[in-house]
């Protein structure tokens, strides 16, 4: 067989994997297939429904990002999976969380870092550093802003619309791990009338894959401004102390330090270390259960 040829059929066959629908050992999935946007280039979305999922009650929402990487991991790149079913479902059943759905957002493969990178911090950097970031990582031009309002303006109305949820800030969360915890910060911080909390898993606040102090300055010189209201916020960081984890922690120290002077508490924030853990699904998955039990507690009486 012609190289070219091996090459067509293993495109196909990654094409084909990747569009499987996800196997769940709990709940189902409904995939809505190339969701559309003006925004940003059309994905797939997952959506996970817990056992006994009915139209007579309301649910919370949690929109994941890296949404491939959530449930099944025999249609991962790197075979691994949050286990969001599993883990919502034991806390579900346990009672330990609200009834919820999990909205799993497709990334775009290549344009992850671009749709990811918090957007408004950029311009607080200097000259240099903010064009070879936006060259170099962001191909040119950032679209953070862009994704964020595919989110808020075009996937939260339809899935409000076909599905039983609770509409409200109260209800509606956003999660993600390194570049995916970078946005859901940047979420909630730009969108905190939609989102009353976000997880965010071994954060990367170095933006890159350099060892740097101007991003993550940037983005707490951004939090330092632009932190929601702590009184019907909850916010959620951890991180490991190995792989690229281990780059993480002076980072985070800094920002622990604005979430204090911002009026943030054990009520409505934590940060979390795990020694020894690595920068991967598994590990994530293995800590799942702490920033779901965290933010689906149900909201303060207002």
């Amino acid at each position: 067989m012609k190289k070219t040829a091996i090459l067509a059929v293993l495109t196909f066959l990654m094409g084909a994997l990747q569009a499987q629908v996800p196997q769940v050992s709990s709940g189902k999935i409904v995939r809505i297939h190339d969701f559309p946007s003006q925004y940003i280039h059309s994905r797939n979305i997952d959506v996970w429904l817990p056992d006994g999922y009915t139209d007579s009650l309301k649910y919370a929402v949690v929109y994941m990002h890296d949404g491939q990487m959530l449930y099944d991991s025999t249609v991962t790149w790197n075979k691994q999976e949050w286990q969001v079913d599993e883990v919502l479902s034991e806390l579900i059943c346990k009672k330990k969380v609200q009834p919820c759905i999990v909205v799993g957002v497709w990334n775009n493969d290549g344009y992850r870092h671009t749709e990811y990178f918090p957007q408004r911090p950029l311009s607080v950097l200097p000259d240099s550093l903010r064009a070879t970031i936006t060259d170099s990582w962001l191909k040119g031009k950032p679209l953070a802003d862009n994704y964020l309002r595919f989110v808020v303006e075009e996937l939260k109305p339809y899935i409000d619309k076909h599905f039983s949820t609770l509409v409200d800030q109260d209800h509606t969360f956003l999660a993600g791990s390194s570049m995916g915890g970078l946005i859901s910060m940047y979420g909630i911080c730009e969108y905190p009338e939609v989102f009353g909390g976000a997880a965010c898993l071994s954060t990367h606040w170095i933006g890159t894959f350099e060892q740097n102090d101007e991003i993550p300055q940037a983005f707490n010189a951004y939090l330092s401004k632009h932190l929601p209201d702590p009184e019907d916020h909850r916010l959620y960081f951890d991180y490991g102390t190995a792989t690229l984890d281990s780059l993480y922690e002076k980072h985070q120290l800094m920002i622990d330090k604005t979430m204090e002077i911002r009026g943030y508490d054990q009520t409505n924030w934590s940060t979390l270390k795990f020694e020894g853990d690595d920068h991967s699904e598994r590990a994530w998955a293995n800590r799942l259960h702490i920033p779901f039990t965290f933010l689906l507690q149900e909201p303060k009486t207002k």
